[in-house]
């Protein structure tokens, strides 16, 4: 069974302006789709997927032992710092936004984690207002990092028939592993049986992010990230055999709206969102927003007499895992949160 992740820090409290008011802290996971100021009307909607506070002060319960982290924190905070920790559910969902548009300000769509720390009578109360000046927040992301395990790569093969030819056109894409990491080459070979009359013009390689939003409704997003044309012929009656190297990056689709970005924090950059993987005691809806990849390898033909009855283009699709490494000296946790 998975062990839950944990999240610690430290909190400075001034207890001389409290005047009677206790103070709390609070984790969140919230899944957003839509602006905040939008009309409510099936246009905005947020949803708390996970939240848990802690009373600070006066504290109750029982700490557990500090970190080497929160010791170093405590050294700079103080006779005023407090520790926490929050012990966070495994299968809570990574950090995702979706790309706004240059003009859109605020809080991004998509999934994000939130530390709030606020001066109140009740730990949440409908009746009390909570000042701005008395809370604090701190945006916090959690990613998840590839497997260890690497599987073998995926294989699709096609036979083409035209109505004007006897014989078809076979073509076959492989990739030796499924799995690559952020702005790594990802290699695909194509082999063509080419046994008709006629001519494959290019080859082009695409490749697609498919969003699923599966809190808020069925919403799903086919973005294209890659799309390069290849200036190989294959004649007719001959055979073809080529690998090609293609890099899916944020860089090359900075103005596409509505693109699954991993989590990032202020103006931190970060790259396009990781392939969500769920676990068999996961539960979908909870995921929020569902990221996953595909490659498609299409033989440009050329127009016949007859159109698209005659000749028309020839496509497969391998399934692609983007994700992030584990960094070195990370042996266990495959998951991680990282705050600024």
């Amino acid at each position: 069974m998975a062990q839950n992740l944990t999240f610690d820090g430290v909190l400075k409290i001034d207890p001389s302006d409290l005047n009677g008011r206790k103070v709390w802290v609070q984790l969140a996971c919230a899944f957003r789709y839509g602006k905040d100021d939008l009309d409510v009307i099936g246009v905005s909607f947020r949803k708390d997927i996970w939240i848990k506070r802690i009373q600070m002060y006066p504290f109750e319960g029982t700490k557990p032992p500090n970190t080497p982290m929160q010791e170093a924190l405590l050294k700079k905070a103080g006779d005023q710092g407090h520790p926490f920790t929050f012990d966070i559910p495994v299968h809570l969902p990574c950090s995702v936004s979706l790309q706004p548009a240059p003009e859109d300000s605020g809080k991004p769509c998509g999934v994000d984690y939130e530390v709030k720390a606020y001066i109140a009578n009740e730990a949440d109360s409908i009746d009390e207002k909570i000042e701005k000046k008395d809370t604090c927040r701190l945006i916090i992301r959690k990613i998840q990092y590839a497997p260890n395990e690497i599987t073998a790569g995926p294989k699709a093969d096609l036979n083409k028939q035209f109505i004007t030819a006897d014989k078809p056109i076979h073509l076959e894409a492989s990739m030796e592993k499924e799995l690559y990491y952020h702005g790594d080459p990802i290699p695909i070979k194509l082999k063509v049986n080419n046994e008709t009359s006629k001519v494959v013009k290019k080859v082009k390689i695409s490749v697609y992010q498919v969003t699923d939003v599966v809190l808020y409704s069925a919403d799903k997003y086919h973005k294209c990230v890659l799309n390069e044309e290849f200036g190989d012929q294959i004649n007719a009656n001959s055979t073809f055999e080529k690998e090609y190297s293609v890099t899916p990056l944020l860089a090359n689709n900075r103005e596409k709206l509505g693109l699954a970005l991993d989590g990032k924090l202020k103006d931190e950059d970060t790259n396009l969102a990781s392939s969500t993987i769920l676990q068999p005691d996961m539960d979908k809806q909870i995921q929020g927003v569902i990221v996953s990849y595909k490659i498609k390898a299409t033989l440009m033909m050329g127009g016949g007499l007859l159109g698209s009855l005659t000749s028309s283009d020839i496509t497969v699709e391998l399934p692609l895992v983007l994700m992030s490494p584990k960094p070195a000296g990370l042996i266990s946790a495959s998951n991680r949160f990282y705050s600024q």
